[in-house]
């Protein structure tokens, strides 16, 4: 009886830089498994377009293990007792098969698969099956301490790229004629998204060759402004989150541009002076993406409860003021900028990094909003939703690790700052389009008169402001800051540094801001 190696694709859903699938290529015949698996599916951080998203990604993947030689196995149902429905259906074949080892990728992810990838491990302990897992990412798993985390990730990122198998023995069940969509699996949408990237590895490439070769010369500036970020940002993270692309690929791909770059000037070509700049700016956020998953890896319980336990129960998590979240999530807080930003991130599923600290901190500080529900509905609507980046992160917007900048966004100035001629508010709230570009920012500000004039009535065709800015920011960082001096929390925050912290500048010397 032969034995069949099986690839079980999560979030690496491509062929090129995937270690398993080339180990298990060298291993025997190969079947490669993909799993819609309904805890995951339902839980409270799913969305529609998420599982639309992987399934542009499933379809290219599919392609190319058939010009392979192989092709995707697609099931629906729980791991790992899929394993025994899939081993049985080996055992019934002409010639009979059985599971002979099973190949995937580390995750850092949210608490449901974390547990389902432990029972996978299990049985396989207890059927004697090896169960190989390789690391994809620069976080690494069972980390004793942060000191020397950035060495470690470099040699990660320096290893080759493996290239993908040129053919492979694959052993097809049913290969997958159609793939199920979110309606047929019965996930919800929480918001109509007409606007959707698309996926997929070949794409995934694409737009990384586009940000490096072209869209990417301003970055540095552009990166910020949700007029201009759309473009200028390299538009990866999606295609990240699915593994359609490896995260050592995009850092080598930067590095082989700055290289390329400075071999032109050499050569006395003309070269933008911006490129330089923007490259490696992009390429320590490349870094940031590991080193905040590498926070939920070493500590899971980031994803529902405050790392910094002196926060916990600052704002009530169990019952948040549901006027407050209605007109979050409905985009319709008064605050021009912020209501474009909500209603954008709810219908194309990304903005930029500023703007989503900025939504974040508003639901925090502004709206005095728990991270957990506020964090779920962003969640949802995140094409690019990595757990182990965003848990961390609306945690971070928020001001219970004990030992980041209390940063509360002023909505009005980064109105003015980010959208001064007003394009993005009048792309997204359409019933301000009328309103001068003097009041656009501040609509409330307007005179009655003009109200009349410009036909947008504050209060009837927009909303004043759910609550008064300056009162709202005072009244948050007073808060905040009650918890920052009372006894305990710096001991409290010195461990999370001990634990998490980027190791840039030691905490002692850093002053509590």
């Amino acid at each position: 009886m032969r034995g069949v190696q099986v690839v079980w694709f999560k979030r690496d859903l491509r062929v090129r830089d995937h270690r398993p699938l080339v180990a298990a290529a060298h291993a025997g015949p190969v079947l490669c498994l993909y799993v819609h698996e309904p805890s995951l599916l339902h839980a409270d951080d799913a969305d529609a377009r998420h599982v639309a998203f992987a399934t542009d990604a499933l379809r290219a993947l599919d392609v190319a293990l058939r010009e392979r030689g192989g092709a995707l196995v697609v099931r629906t149902g729980e791991m790992p007792a899929l394993l025994d429905v899939l081993d049985a259906e080996l055992a019934a074949l002409p010639v009979p098969s059985r599971i002979a080892a099973v190949h995937a990728h580390e995750e850092t992810t949210n608490a449901i698969a974390y547990a389902r990838d432990r029972a996978v491990r299990a049985w396989c302990r207890s059927r004697g099956i090896p169960c190989h897992e390789v690391p994809q990412t620069g976080v690494v798993r069972r980390l004793p301490t942060r000191d020397g985390w950035a060495d470690r990730w470099d040699a990660r990122m320096h290893e080759p790229v493996t290239p993908a198998p040129a053919r492979l023995d694959g052993v097809i069940l049913d290969a997958v004629t159609a793939f199920p969509t979110p309606r047929e699996l019965g996930v919800a949408a929480a918001h109509p998204s007409p606007v959707l990237q698309v996926g997929g590895e070949e794409v995934a490439r694409a737009d990384l060759r586009s940000f490096l070769r072209e869209r990417g010369v301003g970055y540095r500036r552009e990166m910020s402004s949700p007029v201009t970020a759309f473009d200028g940002c390299s538009r990866i993270s999606a295609h990240l989150a699915v593994g359609a692309l490896s995260i050592r690929t995009a850092e080598q791909s930067a590095m082989a541009r700055l290289a390329q770059l400075a071999a032109m000037r050499e050569a006395g070509e003309p070269v933008d002076p911006r490129w330089a700049g923007s490259i490696t700016s992009f390429r320590a956020r490349i870094r940031w993406h590991c080193h905040f998953m590498q926070k939920m890896e070493d500590e899971p319980a980031i994803e529902w409860a405050s790392v910094c336990p002196a926060y916990e129960g600052l704002r009530d998590r169990v019952h948040p003021d549901p006027e407050r979240l209605a007109a979050y999530v409905a985009g319709r807080t008064g605050y021009p900028l912020v209501d474009a930003c909500l209603r954008c991130a709810a219908a194309t599923g990304w903005l930029p990094f500023r703007m989503r600290a900025m939504v974040m901190a508003f639901a925090a500080y502004h709206l005095w909003l728990d991270w957990r529900p506020a964090g779920l509905v962003l969640a949802r609507w995140w094409l690019d939703y990595e757990p182990g980046i965003h848990w961390p992160q609306c945690q971070m917007q928020s001001g219970v690790t004990g030992i980041n900048a209390i940063r509360i966004y002023n909505p009005i100035k980064q109105s003015y700052d980010q959208d001064p001629d007003g394009r993005f508010i009048r792309a997204w709230i359409p019933e301000l389009a009328a309103v001068p570009l003097d009041y656009l920012h501040e609509p409330h500000r307007m005179p009655p008169l003009v109200q009349q004039m410009c036909g947008v009535v504050v209060g009837r065709d927009y909303p004043a402001p759910i609550v008064d800015n300056v009162t709202a920011m005072r009244a948050a960082r007073d808060r905040i800051w009650a918890v920052r001096r009372a006894p305990g929390t710096r001991d409290a925050a010195h461990a999370v540094y001990v634990r998490h912290g980027s190791r840039a500048e030691p905490f002692a010397r850093r002053p509590i801001t």
